[in-house]
């Protein structure tokens, strides 16, 4: 503590003084205690300087755990996705390619159900799930649709076909 009664006074009158020269580079930035811009309202500002995590981006397990524990959702999908890859090299095409759509599925479900899935969350929770989602459904759709035999046969997909490319 000052001796001096005033001390304080003057401490906090030369603050004020030196805040007077600080530039806010954006409307919604203010200046803090010691001055430099802060953030005082949950809009994004003009010109972004830094990226954030995305939501659910954390560990998906304790950080007791090791790497691969904490990061089993990305390992389940890439695993998945690393299976129906030798499926289909060893020569069968569909099981392979479904497997790696429902991969891709189950990455989108997963980032759906739970709050925290590690390296899976790459954007934000709403565009990882359509993402994942519309990836897995076609790679499954066109699986079902490779000739030759078709399980999945779409009338208006021959239309096409015979409209595009004639005899």
């Amino acid at each position: 503590m000052s001796a001096e009664p005033g001390a304080g006074k003057a401490e906090e009158v030369q603050a004020i003084e030196e805040t007077d020269d600080i530039e806010v580079r954006d409307p919604v930035s203010a200046p803090d205690a010691e001055g430099r811009p802060r953030r005082t309202t949950r809009r994004f500002p003009l010109f972004t300087r830094d990226t954030a995590r995305p939501e659910g981006g954390g560990r998906a397990a304790s950080g007791d755990l090791p790497a691969p524990a904490r990061q089993w959702p990305v390992l389940l999908v890439l695993g998945l996705v690393g299976v129906g890859l030798l499926v289909t090299a060893l020569d069968v095409f569909r099981a392979g390619t479904l497997l790696i759509g429902g991969a891709l599925l189950a990455g989108a479900v997963m980032r759906w159900l739970l709050p925290s899935v590690g390296m899976l969350a790459v954007r934000s929770r709403f565009t990882d799930i359509v993402t994942y989602g519309v990836l897995g459904l076609t790679i499954v759709l066109l699986a079902l649709m490779a000739q030759p035999d078709p399980l999945l046969r779409l009338p208006f997909l021959k239309d096409a076909l015979h409209f595009t490319v004639e005899n």
